[in-house]
């Protein structure tokens, strides 16, 4: 009896598999602009809006009706970004707000919730990088690295998830990298903040899922953006670096679309299949980089 058991359940994961991937694939098909939803009149909190890509986004929310709410570190940076919000028809507030300091998340918090209401979008996008090589990086700079990339989702989360589950309805957006896929040099203490950013918000999502909650979930990937002031020094010779533009543009599409998972360039998705599906070789592409050069 153990035995057939065990070989039901194969057919059934077999068969919700094809599902899945039917339902994927039917989905591919249908236009973006049926799928996206409305996020009129919702109160949004962008981390990292003082500048780079978080102003960027903060401005998309805007336009589409939302109430932004800015956190920074820098305040020249928040108020430039509350005026730009304001001066094209937006709604927003900026708050700085240490990411580093749990404490201060969990203050600036409560405050929001007082004086503007429910958070029901949150888009966890600050992010800092120190592109050394391990042995030369201060501690100091990978706790902060680790502090502002991961261990702030924990704390903004548990400080408006509980609002979330209020009135089950939310969504969570993690800004990881390409870099939470795949190892870099100089990157060491980056890309393991990224690793966990990716394993946060999928084990986030199958957890309310598990709960039955309708909060959604979207993890994103993208890879290096130029104009940012992160990797201004990054030269690419086969993946161009990314406009900032057009990463928040599909940032804000992925969340509309409650897709859980967005990989920026798409195309890159289909190399990291190959290489989760070759692990042993998980070094290919530096493999391949290397014969090239040699050949030249």
């Amino acid at each position: 009896m153990t035995y057939l058991r065990s070989i039901g359940e194969v057919i059934i994961f077999l068969l919700l598999s094809i599902i899945a991937i039917l339902e994927g694939v039917i989905k591919s098909f249908i236009p973006m602009k049926y799928k996206m939803k409305s996020i009129d009149g919702e109160i949004a909190l962008v981390t990292g809006g003082g500048g780079g890509l978080g102003r960027l986004l903060s401005l998309r929310l805007a336009n589409l009706g939302a109430i932004v709410i800015v956190w920074d570190i820098n305040e020249t940076g928040i108020e430039e970004t509350v005026k730009l919000v304001r001066a094209a028809g937006g709604t927003c507030y900026g708050y700085v707000c240490d990411l580093c300091d749990r404490a201060d998340i969990y203050k600036k918090a409560k405050i929001i919730q007082e004086e503007i209401g429910k958070v029901t979008i949150l888009i966890n996008n600050a992010g800092v990088v120190t592109g050394m090589k391990l042995l030369d990086t201060p501690d100091k700079l990978i706790t902060r690295t680790m502090d502002v990339n991961v261990m702030s989702h924990f704390w903004t989360v548990k400080a408006f998830l509980p609002i979330m589950l209020e009135s089950n309805k939310g969504h969570i957006v993690s800004v990881a990298s390409l870099a939470g896929q795949c190892g870099v040099p100089k990157l060491v203490d980056y890309c393991t903040s990224k690793y966990a950013a990716m394993g946060f918000d999928e084990a986030l999502r199958m957890e309310l899922e598990y709960e039955g909650y309708k909060i959604n979930t979207t993890v994103v990937c993208p890879y290096f953006i130029r104009s940012t002031g992160m990797f201004e020094s990054v030269k690419s010779r086969y993946v161009s670096t990314l406009s900032p533009n057009a990463v928040a543009d599909r940032i804000i599409t992925a969340m509309r679309c409650n897709e859980k998972y967005a990989i920026i360039p798409g195309y890159l998705q289909i190399l990291l299949s190959l290489k989760w599906m070759r692990p042993s070789i998980n070094n290919w592409p530096d493999v391949y980089l290397v014969l090239k050069e040699n050949l030249e």
